[in-house]
Formats: structure tokens, sequence, C-alpha cells
């Protein structure tokens, strides 16, 4: 995506960087040009390696333009020399031929007048003679004259020719002193400042070299592209503080150390949504959109983000929760929401479907609050929905922020490992298609409710492979869950070849209070109804329904 670094060099707040301080974030050694504003410092490794590319390229084109020149020139210097010897050789040749071609026409012309005159008298032949050498002589002199003429006007045209390419020689030497005096030692990107028209404007449309145009289209890795409009007018950069200028506060990281942090909400960052009116949601208007530049390493296994209400009992509660994760089944993104300390059920997008995340420089997420629930933007792509679970709340209730959530850890423990660069919160117009289809395709939209009422699902168990060892884990699970399960008990289902159980009690309220009682010995979670079973309990409650009228009518 994607716009260009122009500073005004004149500013006393773009200070020059020592060369000892241009060590980039993530080890690198080379030298930071000196003229990259302090508060860019320390430069990540993907900009010191683009500052990098382009001092190659700016010296290439320096030699690609030194070897064009001296070719140029040797070719101007050969063609010259060609055309200097052709002239000379053509004027010897004319010069030394002008004698023997007079005395040809001496003779010729004596013996016709002797062939003409017949017998005529001695004297006369004599005096016809003389007049004949006479008038030869004078024609050879006219015509030596000529070509003297013509020898010197040629020699004058080739004098005017090899000035007219000396001026040009050194013309051409003129600039190229002038551009190699331009390229300083520092190849890196030149700040410049912009250059105003008469009419007060910037001129941006002004052809460059590769690197202006590099540098053009070009977005940061830690700033939004233009084109987003994440302005200061329609919202506010919640992080990094702007008033903050130390540099261990420009990015966010969980910590990477094992066992360093004992539970996600340690170290984590959090920041507070102000201004929330869940009221206007509905027509588009007030603060709804979240905007999220990020990066994820490509050895990164995971990372979240939870929006939740100001009183969410430690995050027992969480209106919309956001889970990429790389490594597990193939690569998947999760979107669940979670009430009471209960996940419910997530909405599993493949990472194949969706851009590219993790391994790239940077990454944009936005999440767009709608009456219809949070709709999810990465990169520009609408990659899923989730619909609203649970009520938001409402200023009349004193609801009136929101509070967004970086964990450090997951719930079991393990650090997350990505970085944040930039959050913006504010105002902008729906990014949804109104469109029944392109919605379809999107995951979450128009979603039934998956989650079983009486069916709890067991995962985490030892993988079983023998029907006497599943006869065991049914018979113990039975046991575990009998008092949930009413005067027939529980019933349990556990497959060949799997790590998981589903577990059907009495009613829903009893497997709620499974969930609460039986948490701590085993990992719990509301079974997922597929769409089959949807549709057969929205016929049965059809059929119910159409009985109920016809017993009516008939009484």
């Amino acid at each position: 995506s994607n716009t260009d670094i122009k500073m005004d060099m004149s500013d006393p707040s773009l200070v020059a960087a020592s060369n000892t301080s241009g060590v980039a974030a993530g080890g690198s050694s080379t030298s930071v040009p000196d003229r990259i504003p302090k508060h860019l410092l320390p430069l990540t490794p993907q900009e010191q390696s683009l500052i990098d590319l382009f001092a190659k390229v700016k010296q290439f084109e320096k030699e690609a333009a030194k070897a064009a020149a001296n070719a140029a020139k040797a070719k101007l210097d050969a063609a010259n020399e060609e055309y200097h010897q052709s002239q000379l050789g053509r004027d010897q040749h004319q010069i030394g031929n002008g004698d023997d071609e007079l005395k040809p026409k001496k003779k010729k012309r004596k013996r016709k007048q002797i062939e003409q005159q017949g017998s005529g008298n001695e004297e006369d032949e004599l005096d016809e003679d003389e007049y004949s050498e006479s008038d030869e002589s004078d024609d050879g002199l006219n015509e030596l004259e000529r070509l003297r003429r013509e020898k010197e006007a040629t020699d004058k045209k080739r004098e005017k020719e090899m000035a007219s390419v000396h001026a040009e020689e050194e013309m051409r030497k003129q600039h190229l002193e002038e551009e190699s005096n331009s390229m300083s030692t520092d190849f890196g990107p030149s700040l410049n400042k912009r250059k105003k028209t008469n009419h007060g404007m910037y001129n941006d449309d002004a052809g460059g070299g590769l690197i202006d145009n590099m540098q053009h289209l070009s977005t940061p890795p830690h700033d939004f592209s233009k084109t987003l409009a994440m302005s200061k007018i329609s919202g506010s950069q919640l992080f990094p503080d702007p008033r903050s200028v130390t540099p261990d506060k420009r990015t966010w990281t969980p910590p990477q150390e094992q066992g360093a942090v004992a539970n996600p909400t340690e170290e984590c960052l959090e920041l507070e949504l102000p201004d929330f009116d869940s009221t206007k949601l509905s027509h588009g208007n007030g603060k709804n959109t979240i905007a999220i530049k990020f990066n994820a390493p490509s050895d990164s296994k995971r990372f979240s983000i939870n929006i939740a209400e100001k009183d969410n009992d430690n995050y027992h509660s969480v209106l919309f929760h956001y889970n990429p994760r790389q490594f597990e089944r193939g690569g998947q993104v999760v979107v669940n929401d979670k009430k009471t300390g209960m996940w419910g059920q997530g909405i599993n997008i493949p990472l194949s479907t969706m851009p590219l995340m993790f391994g790239e420089v940077s990454c944009t997420l936005i999440i767009q609050i709608t009456g219809e629930g949070f709709d999810v933007f990465l990169n520009g792509k609408h990659c899923a929905r989730l619909e609203h679970r649970i009520p938001l709340p409402s200023p009349s209730e004193g609801g009136n922020s929101l509070i967004l959530q970086f964990p450090s850890t997951d719930d079991y423990g393990t650090p997350e490992n990505w970085i944040v660069y930039k959050i913006w919160f504010g105002h902008k117009a729906l990014m949804a298609s109104t469109s029944s289809s392109d919605l379809d395709h999107v995951p979450g939209v128009n979603s039934h409710n998956s989650v079983h009422e009486k069916k709890l699902f067991v995962r985490g168990l030892p993988k079983l492979h023998s029907q006497p060892e599943i006869e065991l884990r049914i018979a113990e699970l039975e046991r575990a869950f009998r008092k949930y399960g009413g005067a027939q008990g529980a019933t349990v289902i556990c497959p060949t070849n799997s790590t998981f159980a589903f577990v059907e009690l009495e009613t829903g309220r009893m497997a709620d209070l499974a969930l609460r009682e039986m948490g701590g010995k085993y990992r719990l979670n509301r079974a997922r109804r597929s769409r089959h079973e949807a549709l057969l309990e929205q016929r049965a409650a059809g059929e119910a329904a159409g009985k109920y009228r016809l017993n009516r009518a008939r009484r």
C-alpha cells in the first residue's frame, strides 16, 4: 500500500543522528544516514535493509551513467577521426590530380584547333598555338583557384563541426561533474524539502529516478497508508503516545521469556477506547473503527486481541477475541467471544484464505464495530464478522468506553510473539459491502446459533486406539458427569483415534453447572451444533408449532 517520506531539513527538530547510533533494530551494524530524523531511530531491520538497497541502486545508477558517457564519448571520437581522415584524403586526391587533368585538356584543345584550321599558314598556326596556350593557362589557374576555395570552405566547415563536438563534450563533462558533486558519500535516501508551486501547492507530480519513485510509492512499516484516511480530525492515535519521545515506548511486544509473566494480563498492553456510543452504530456514526499496524514474525506461533467492557471481571467477559494461530491445524484465525469465563463457539478461518500475515514486514488490521457485529479487515480484505453475542454497553448505563487489550500470553502461559507499531481509534465510513452476494463468502455473516444447549465438548484427552480403551473412557466420563445427567445419566460419545469426547447432559442449566464445577478437572467447552442439526431442530420446532395451531383449530 503507499506514501513517501518528505521532510523539511530546515526544521531544527530534524537533527542529525550520529554514526554510532546507526544500529538498526534487530542488530544490524550498517551505518544510518545522517539525515534520518531522530524520532525515527532506532530503525527496524526492514528499514535498514531498504536503505542499504537504496545505496546500492544509487551507486549502480552512478556507475551506469559514467559508463554510458564514456561509451558515447569514444563513439563520437571515432566518428570524428574517421570523418577527418576521409575529408583529408579526398582533398589531397583533388589537389594532386589537378595538373594531370589540365594537360589532357590542353592537348585536346590544341588538336581540335589544328584540325579545324586545316592547312593554314605557319604564322597563323603559331599565333593560334600561342593563343590556345595562353587560354589553357588561364583556365588552369582558374581551376586551381576554385579548388583552393573549395578546400578552404571544407576546412572551415570541418572546424565548425569540431568546435560543436568539443562544446558538446564540455557540456557533458560539466553535467557529469555536477551529478558527481551532488552525490554524497551517503547513498541513503535523500530527505529533501518539498517545493511549492506558484499556487502554494506542493508539487508531487514531478518525475524522478528509481529511488524517487520507490520513496513515493512506499509506506513505512510503522505508519498507516494515506489512502486509509486515518486523520486527527476523525479520530486519534492511541499508541504510541504522541507526547512520548522515548524510544522504548514507540513499539510494544510481549515478553518472550518462558515464565516471565504469570497470566495474560501481566505486562499486557491495555488502552481505553473513549467516547464510544453504541446507539450510533446502526447509523454508521460515532467512533466505530480500530486500526492496528503490526508485524508478526515468521516464527511467531500466535497472538491475540481482546475488546471488552470496562467492567469485565479480569477479562472473564470479552465482547470480541481475535487470535491468529500459525501452526495449529494448518494455520487458522479464531474469532470468538467470552461470557462469564466460558468461551463461546469460535469461528475458525484458515490462514490460506486470508492475506499473508506471518513473516510480512507489516500488516494493517481494521476492526469496525457496526450494528451487526465486529467486522475484521486485514490489508483491506473483509476476512470475518463476529455477530454480537453480548449486548454492547449503552451510554444510559454509564458505558461510554471500551477496553482494547493485547495479552502477553495465552490462557496456558505460552508467550505471544508480535510487534505493535501504531493504534488508531475514530470514525470511518462503513467498509463492509452492502451486497448480500459479497457477504455470503465472509465467515461469520448470518451464522446460525451453533452452540449446543446441553452438549459439552471435552478436549485434551489421551489418544485412544482400541475398543476396550474407548469403553473405559466412556465409563469414566459417565461416572464423572452422572449427577448432571438426571435420571438417565450423562450420554457420552467418544470417537476412535481422537483426543476429545462429547458429553450430553439433561438440561442447559446442568451443562452450565458442569462447566463451572468440572472445568478444573477437564478442558471443557460448549459443543457445536452442525448446520444439519440446526436445520433439524428448526424443522422440529416448525412441526410442533403446526400441530399446536391444528389442535387449537379443532377445539
